[in-house]
């Protein structure tokens, strides 16, 4: 449900964009660092909304990827700290069961005695 609003808002944030745009058809001088160009206003608008995706896209990417990388990591730790852990029990099992073995005391049968 989560995405289909958020497909929605995005939807409804182009349609909003485009009409900017479509209203705003007159030529603009654009300053870049070697220059200067007169560009209509239509293709700065929807050029700078494209940018703005693209570069906030891979940055969603970068961290996605980085994130997954992460969980991998901690996954793998947390299998060998499991194991160390069933490691450990299972040897606490085996020096309890000796224990028990050496402390059990043997039943001596005293036929001699009289009460």
């Amino acid at each position: 449900m989560k995405f289909q609003w958020s497909l929605l808002f995005g939807l409804l944030f182009a349609v909003i964009i485009a009409l900017f745009a479509v209203y705003n058809v007159d030529s603009v001088p654009v300053n870049y660092i070697f220059g200067t160009a007169d560009w209509p206003l239509i293709l700065v608008i929807l050029g700078s909304a494209l940018l703005g995706a693209l570069l906030s896209g891979a940055v969603a990417i970068y961290r996605s990827f980085v994130l997954s990388r992460k969980v991998k990591h901690l996954e793998k730790e947390l299998e060998k700290k499991e194991a160390s852990i069933s490691d450990l029990q299972n040897e606490i099992v085996v020096h309890q069961k000796k224990s028990l073995q050496v402390e059990k005391p043997k039943e001596v049968k005293n036929e001699n005695t009289t009460i």
